[in-house]
Parts: C-alpha cells; sequence; structure tokens
C-alpha cells in the first residue's frame, strides 16, 4: 500500500450555514470520522477531529484564524485524534477521564486500528501497533442543556449515552441543524462497544425522535434530512425492541 502525502491528507466542502465538511479520504467509509467546523461571530465550532495521523490545525487553514472550542461528540479514537491541537476542549463529563488518559483499550484503537482500515498510509512514523491518541484533558465539562455560543449562534448539548455513555448531539434550534455524532447516521450503527447500551441507546433514539430537524449532520456518512432521519430512528428502535414488550424501554 502506498503512502499518501500529508498535504492531500484532509479534504474540506463548504456548505450552507457556515459550515464546512472536513474528513480524512485515505480512511475507509466505516472508520472515516465527518470531522465539522462551524464559522461563528466570536469564535468557531470544531466538532470532533479525526484520527490524528496527521495535523488537523495544521493543514487546514480556517483551523487557525480565529478562536476554536473543540468539542467531541464522543471519545473513540477516529473522533478526537486531534483534540490535543486546541487549547479549548470540550467533551461530556461521563467520558472526560478517557480524553485526558486515553488507551488503546479505551478508545477502540486496540480493536479497529490496523493497516487495512487504509486505502493509503498515513505519512510519517505511523504505524498501527503503535497508534494512539494523544491526552486532551478537557477545559470545559458538557452536561445535557448546556449550550455552545459562537455569539451570534447557540448550540444546545444533547445528552444520548448508548453507543458510549458520554455520547452528545449539538442542536441549533433556529436553524434545525442537529450534529447528530455517532448516536444517528446513515450507516450501521454500533452498539456492542464495551461501555455501550442497548436500553440507553432506544431511550436516546426516542428522545431524538421529534426533533423538528432540517438537516442532520452525522459523525459518519453522508448528510441526511428528516425523512430519512425518522426512517434511520424508527428502524432500530424496532430491531432493538423484543417481541411482546411495551413501547417505553426503561
Amino acid at each position: 500500500m502506498h503512502i499518501a502525502i500529508a498535504e492531500m491528507w484532509f479534504e474540506t466542502r463548504s456548505l450552507e450555514d457556515g459550515v464546512t465538511h472536513i474528513w480524512e479520504p485515505c480512511v475507509k467509509p466505516f472508520y472515516r470520522c465527518n470531522i465539522w467546523h462551524v464559522r461563528g461571530r466570536d469564535r468557531d465550532l470544531l466538532l470532533d477531529s479525526g484520527m490524528g495521523v496527521v495535523s488537523l490545525r495544521d493543514r487546514i487553514a480556517a483551523l487557525a484564524e480565529r478562536p476554536v472550542m473543540a468539542v467531541a461528540s464522543h471519545t473513540h479514537f477516529d473522533h478526537i485524534g486531534s483534540h490535543h491541537e486546541f487549547p479549548e476542549r470540550a467533551v461530556h463529563r461521563a467520558e472526560a477521564a478517557i480524553m485526558a488518559q486515553p488507551t488503546r483499550v479505551n478508545t477502540l484503537a486496540d480493536l479497529y486500528v490496523s493497516d487495512e482500515i487504509f486505502t493509503a498510509l498515513p505519512p510519517g512514523s505511523y504505524s498501527a501497533e503503535r497508534y494512539e491518541v494523544a491526552p486532551a484533558p478537557a477545559t470545559r465539562l458538557l452536561e445535557d442543556g448546556d449550550v455552545i455560543d459562537l455569539g451570534d449562534r447557540r448550540f444546545e448539548v444533547l445528552s444520548l449515552p448508548g453507543h458510549s455513555p458520554g455520547s452528545i448531539a449539538l442542536w441549533e434550534s433556529a436553524t434545525g441543524t442537529l450534529f447528530s455524532g455517532d448516536t444517528v447516521y446513515d450507516g450501521p450503527l454500533i452498539d456492542d462497544c464495551y461501555h455501550s447500551n442497548v436500553d440507553d441507546y432506544v431511550e436516546s433514539m426516542e428522545r431524538l425522535r421529534d426533533l423538528p430537524v432540517r438537516i442532520v449532520h452525522g459523525g459518519h456518512f453522508p448528510s441526511f434530512g428528516p425523512e430519512r432521519y425518522r426512517t434511520l430512528i424508527d428502524e432500530y428502535v424496532a430491531g432493538k425492541r423484543r417481541p411482546g414488550c411495551p413501547a417505553e424501554v426503561g
């Protein structure tokens, strides 16, 4: 397998409402995290940061222009690899210890990181066996209902345990925009990690079901609209309910 050029490790696409999609094209789709950058009046928001095998801040010019709050939707390796590059870092309280002291086990790197997840290997000193996420202690701990204020834009933190105990989404009611992390995206949803909980996942999905979304930007795969959003939620919930169980999962 050939080795990628650092300058070409990331690709970007500008969307509406000041949102930029950043991704690592040499990472295969199932493992490829969506990195979201939102420009605000007073500061910018970065949700997730990829694997950290190439410097994100150095390669994406917009991330060096203004103050950036780097938020983790959760702390698996593919979402927090470059968080250490940003001085302001936020994560749900339930996973703060992982971001401060990441290991190959608690970030799932031991299960998933191999040369096979790439179409071209990262440049430099990358080695699958030695890959680890750099520690990035949080400067802000998030709870359900907290607000991330960019000056002219406000994102509400939704605590959505299930995929992991500290999984969150960011909801901007003014534009109907949901950054959903790995709770709901248009691909195979993962609920069998070492700290996943299916009952919590179902409750989180039911909480999201009637949110008046206009556009959903997930942690993986393409963005989608409200009809697909509700279909994905309904299919997940229906698939996890056992026959004869009541509608509510406690």
